[in-house]
């Protein structure tokens, strides 16, 4: 019989958890895990889990200098490229950069000694995405440590077009989403959150999901947006939120990424909780569940634990 994994998953004292399944089937996990960089675990059946180390360390020349957050790695034309957030050492603003490495297990090295763009505002948690007609796209959140609407402090999602690339941007920002359905909004009156963008293409819709409320409480949660293109105009789900707090011992489940099983039958969703669910803080680790779209429906059968 086949072993399968138990939330939460040995990877703990993390956040923004993003899996990548490579060509030969391992899985790499990549999270906010370190001051000056990021670690990663690798796995061939997403039980058992060997910390690799460090696969990008900032360097002394590195743009960024504090604040390494939510990275993402994505294989394309024989390469890895990470994606990935920063405080920038000019305005200690926080920017997108973009490292380049060989193998999935690093080491990655910034391909600028600046971020990827500079659009004179905080940016946080980038997710690239290729379409199927081969066009580019990064997503991203617009941070609301810098956005403020109407006296409230409020993190808006973004899509920008790639060039082919990857590293550079073309066009102008498109703005895709904000914190306004109620469950939304239980982080309060003053600062508000829509964050961590992850894309899914199902028959010929667009499906963004995104996290909202703060991270340290027990209200953060993920939703999802439809649309019929990659720069929307996207529609929030009536169904939302698909992944919340569901018990005592699970607290703020979000920032997700998407996977499959080792069959390739199922698609799992990656998501961090937090350690302790009394306590909820940046202290956070690591689980999966199985989720299922049907008809342009989202659902997650979670969070579950111990199993």
């Amino acid at each position: 019989m086949t072993k399968e994994y138990q939330n939460p998953l040995p990877i703990k004292h993390i956040g923004d958890p993003f899996i990548m399944r490579t060509v030969d089937g391992s899985y790499y996990c990549y999270a906010t895990s370190a001051e000056d960089g990021f670690k990663a675990w690798k796995s061939d059946d997403l039980v058992s889990w060997n910390e690799i180390g460090y696969v990008y360390t900032r360097q002394q020349d590195s743009w960024g200098v504090s604040d390494f957050w939510a990275p993402e790695v994505i294989y394309f034309h024989g390469k890895y490229y990470l994606h990935y957030s920063a405080r920038w050492g000019k305005n200690l603003s926080l920017r997108i950069g973009v490292a380049i490495s060989d193998s999935p297990e690093g080491p990655f090295h910034d391909v600028f000694n600046h971020p990827m763009f500079d659009f004179d505002y905080a940016v946080i948690d980038g997710h690239v995405f290729i379409d199927d007609d081969g066009k580019k796209y990064l997503y991203y959140s617009r941070d609301c440590s810098e956005h403020i609407i109407e006296g409230r402090h409020e993190s808006h999602l973004y899509v920008i077009e790639l060039e082919d690339d990857l590293v550079s941007v073309k066009g102008e920002p498109v703005f895709l989403t904000k914190p306004e359905q109620d469950w939304e909004i239980r982080s309060g009156d003053e600062w508000r959150w829509n964050e961590g963008p992850f894309l899914l293409k199902s028959e010929d819709k667009y499906l963004l999901m995104y996290s909202a409320n703060y991270y340290a409480s027990r209200d953060y949660s993920v939703g999802y947006a439809i649309a019929d293109k990659p720069l929307g105009p996207f529609i929030k789900a009536e169904n939302n939120p698909i992944l919340r707090s569901n018990s005592y011992e699970i607290s703020g489940p979000g920032h997700n990424s998407v996977t499959t099983s080792p069959s390739g039958k199922d698609l799992l969703i990656v998501y961090h909780i937090h350690t302790d669910p009394t306590h909820p803080s940046g202290d956070r680790q690591v689980c999966i569940d199985k989720m299922d779209i049907r008809d342009g429906v989202m659902c997650v059968s979670g969070p579950t634990m111990g199993k």
